[in-house]
């Protein structure tokens, strides 16, 4: 099974601050499915190339792409653009899920404006870019994804 972990920040993609919050995804996803082979990437805030990403896993038949970062307020937050130009259907309770649970720990959760959908049977979700959001925000859904990346592949129906 392939995932991808799309990291997207300017000030990573510069080399000028490192990446914590993606590693962090990529062990709790090997953790959860140690069988799954976890490509990753750290993108600048750049909707074309996001979006571009996002298409090529979904088009090499990834089974879910989590995107961490860039799903603020900012100007320069554009992955939800991005996962929205690429997705066919939205998961909205995903979201939903991530913003609920982590406004529970702080009130600035509900400005996240992170979406969640699939592009064909690839499931994409925007996690906030820190690390304990990413890290609170993912373990929130993780005993979701299961049985939504077995529907979206079409093996398992609901039960």
């Amino acid at each position: 099974m392939r995932f991808a972990v799309l990291t997207i920040s300017d000030r990573c993609s510069q080399g000028l601050m490192q990446d914590t919050a993606g590693p962090s995804v990529v062990w709790l996803l090997g953790a959860h499915w140690t069988e799954a082979e976890i490509d990753t990437r750290i993108l600048p805030d750049e909707e074309d190339q996001i979006a571009a990403a996002l298409r090529e896993y979904a088009a090499a038949g990834a089974a879910l792409v989590l995107t961490v970062g860039g799903t603020g307020m900012s100007p320069r937050d554009r992955t939800p653009e991005a996962t929205r130009s690429v997705i066919d259907r939205e998961a909205p309770g995903l979201a939903e899920a991530i913003r609920s649970t982590g406004a529970q720990r702080n009130q600035f959760a509900w400005l996240s404006r992170g979406v969640a959908g699939l592009a064909g049977r690839t499931l994409i979700v925007n996690l906030p870019g820190s690390q304990r959001g990413a890290e609170e925000s993912l373990a929130t859904i993780l005993g979701l994804l299961k049985h939504a990346v077995d529907v979206a592949a079409g093996g398992q129906t609901h039960p």
